[in-house]
């Protein structure tokens, strides 16, 4: 189990569309994945489960990986969301 922590920059957080891109992402991955926010954590492959989490932008969030593939998944994500989901 390896993790990461991370900041969202993006305008929005992680809210609806980019947390739509990020659940998607985190789909492609074999992994268990979660992201966690303050003492609360969530699924990362759920998309109601990220979105209640409530994430602003500057928030600092940590992802957390544990699997076959749990280094790619998490440079990944960690990509999607240091890039801003490409807005």
């Amino acid at each position: 189990m390896i993790s990461k922590k991370i900041t969202v920059t993006n305008s929005v957080g992680l809210h609806a569309r980019p947390a739509t891109y990020f659940i998607q992402k985190a789909n492609t991955y074999n992994s268990f994945l979660w992201i966690e926010c303050d003492d609360r954590r969530a699924n990362a492959k759920s998309l109601l489960g990220v979105l209640s989490l409530g994430i602003i932008k500057g928030t600092q969030v940590t992802i957390i990986a544990d699997g076959a593939d749990e280094q790619d998944a998490l440079e990944g994500l960690s990509n999607l969301v240091m890039t801003g989901f490409g807005e």
